[in-house]
């Protein structure tokens, strides 16, 4: 059923977005279970959006423990095209400071116990995955973030981390000294799993703290993090209102046809357990 062409993932924080009409509480089930919470669909203006919280309303789930699958199979079956995540992120940049915003187009995987693809268990997919943020989703963002005068920074290099505990300082400092720009603990495996789905992807990564790799800075807190969090929470409300309008009717990018060359195994050695598993994903490509 084609709801909603936007989906909104919201970080810690986040729980609605506001000026939605129409809307309504959906209580999806998915082959991998249930997402994180019921997903609130309803229109910004004529453009169907969903609204998931990552950690449920209440923040109930770790990182780890995120039903990421599910969160994305349940927004794929919905219609959704594109989604937007709403992460919080630690910075390794002086010039990225807390309160701005980060639009990154790279990836560090740094996580050692999510399970990070819908793949496996008789079928096979490679894909590609060398630019992991949608760019044409990013520079929409970017351009939004701009319009609504946030200090945005376009282009970064992100680490997501296992978590729940922060970065040790020695940590923090490798990670800096790799060249990466921020870090956070929940932009993957959603970036992944999106990408087999063939859904843009795109972060909206805001900067609460400076990990732990400066000397002067105090070792990070919750309470810290959460107060920068709410400062910044409006800023992503205008981000999205304003993005709303800007995404192309149609997609040209690459995510839209990442399985078409992706499955590798043949189509009749894929068990009939998993073709049905899967056929929201790849039944436009295996009969």
């Amino acid at each position: 059923m084609a709801v909603a062409k936007i989906g909104v993932i919201g970080g810690t924080g986040l729980y609605e977005i506001e000026g939605l009409t129409g809307m309504q509480e959906l209580d999806i089930d998915t082959p991998f279970g249930k997402p994180s919470d019921k997903i609130i669909a309803g229109k910004l203006g004529k453009t169907g959006i969903a609204f998931l919280p990552r950690h449920g309303r209440g923040h109930l789930i770790t990182p780890t423990e995120l039903p990421s699958k599910a969160n994305i199979y349940a927004l794929k079956s919905i219609g959704v095209e594109y989604i937007i995540a709403v992460n919080s992120c630690g910075s390794f940049k002086e010039e990225l400071k807390p309160g701005d915003v980060v639009i990154p187009d790279q990836l560090i995987d740094r996580t050692r116990n999510r399970v990070s693809t819908f793949f496996g268990n008789g079928i096979v997919a490679h894909i590609p995955f060398a630019d992991p943020f949608c760019p044409e989703l990013s520079m929409v963002l970017y351009q939004s973030a701009k319009k609504a005068g946030i200090a945005v920074h376009l282009q970064g290099t992100f680490i997501a981390m296992e978590g729940p505990a922060f970065s040790t300082r020695a940590e923090s400092r490798l990670y800096r000294s790799w060249g990466a720009d921020i870090i956070g603990m929940t932009v993957l495996p959603e970036a992944k799993l999106a990408r087999e789905a063939e859904i843009c992807y795109a972060s909206i990564a805001h900067v609460t703290d400076y990990d732990s790799w400066m000397e002067r800075s105090e070792a990070i807190t919750v309470d810290v993090i959460l107060d920068n969090l709410r400062h910044g929470i409006d800023s992503t409300r205008k981000i999205i209102k304003l993005a709303v309008a800007g995404i192309p009717e149609k997609r040209t990018c690459r995510c839209a046809t990442a399985l078409q060359t992706a499955i590798v195994t043949a189509p009749e050695l894929i068990p009939d357990e998993q073709k049905k598993k899967l056929d929201l994903l790849i039944g436009k490509y295996i009969r």
